[in-house]
């Protein structure tokens, strides 16, 4: 379980909370603490494997890790999917380096202070309540869509292209945890965050966004020298 349940994102200079989970690539559990004391780590808190945006924030997550491995540097992917679902999806689409760890119940999401937004018919106050309307005029722009589309109609196009085929797992996902936000932390070898990304930031532009390459592998050097 959490140290504790911060009320807001963890900022550089914070002290990363243990989170305990089952190992999806590998058998037992896998911590937090598994690193401090040892090296540093890159934490990446996802939405459920049925999030076509996760999906691809995972795989860039995933490119780099062997990079960050260079620098000493490990990466811990974590997904509110189900264990046995998880094993299942990443059976079928392995990533080469990839240590990942499943949260249905979003207790690391709740550690790291990110909210699960709240929808609502008019009233909007991010990051924790979005009206339909505020939801309905945002615009994803990425380069697997033909054009900038709205969430919803973005979900669904690339669901289809990617032919994700939902669980009853994936559709209890959804029932609970639709607007979990994500972000990723770079720890360092005491588990201080020195460096984050998250969707919380900005006013919800870096909705569905990864970060720049070039921005982790700075903040990794910086950990690295």
């Amino acid at each position: 379980m959490p140290e504790n349940q911060s009320e807001r994102p963890l900022q550089p200079g914070d002290r990363a909370p243990n989170v305990i989970l089952d190992a999806i690539t590998r058998q037992g559990k896998i911590s937090i603490d598994d690193f401090r004391g040892q090296k540093p780590v890159l934490v990446g808190l996802f939405r459920g494997l049925h999030c076509p945006f996760c999906r691809r924030q995972i795989a860039a997550m995933a490119s780099l890790a062997g990079d960050l491995q260079q620098k000493g540097i490990e990466s811990l992917t974590v997904v509110n999917t189900p264990i046995d679902r998880a094993r299942l999806y990443f059976r079928y689409h392995p990533l080469p380096n990839l240590l990942a760890a499943s949260d249905p119940d979003r207790v690391s999401h709740r550690a790291f202070g990110l909210p699960n937004i709240e929808f609502t018919q008019s009233e909007t106050a991010w990051p924790y309540k979005v009206s339909l309307d505020t939801l309905t005029s945002m615009r994803v722009d990425m380069p697997d869509l033909p054009e900038p589309m709205a969430p919803l109609a973005a979900v669904e196009y690339l669901d289809n292209a990617d032919g994700y085929e939902f669980t009853d797992d994936d559709k209890r996902m959804i029932a609970t945890g639709e607007g979990q936000l994500v972000g990723e932390f770079l720890l360092d070898r005491d588990g201080v965050v020195r460096w984050c990304f998250t969707e919380v930031a900005d006013d919800g532009r870096r909705m569905f966004g990864v970060p720049a390459p070039e921005e982790v592998m700075s903040a990794a050097s910086n950990i690295a020298a």
